[in-house]
């Protein structure tokens, strides 16, 4: 898939789970709401001084918007435990910080 369609579909998710209109977003950041539309699209991407902007009123590191995998927190914890099972002094570190950081 195209980098400017990923990119447009992780600022677009962000927005909305900020709850952001389009209209809204456009006017924060200064853009037009079309324009916004077509980064969302993929038409176009945002330059790095609009990425810096999104970032800023969405609350994210401008990297964040190129995060394209979610992972459940099933897929988590089968990564975590097979490398736990594989590394032993991954294992060793996890144990100390869990020993460090674990609740009486």
């Amino acid at each position: 898939m195209d980098i400017k369609v990923l990119v447009g579909q992780r600022i677009k998710k962000i927005r909305k789970s900020k709850k952001y209109t389009q209209e809204k977003l456009a006017e924060l950041i200064g853009i037009e709401p079309q324009s916004l539309s077509y980064m969302e699209t993929g038409k176009f991407s945002p330059s790095p001084d609009t990425l810096q902007k999104l970032g800023e009123i969405l609350n994210v590191k401008p990297y964040e918007f190129y995060y394209f995998e979610d992972i459940t927190e099933d897929e988590m914890i089968g990564d975590i435990i097979k490398a736990l099972k594989e590394d032993k002094k991954f294992l060793r570190l996890v144990y100390n910080i869990y020993k460090s950081i674990q609740y009486e």
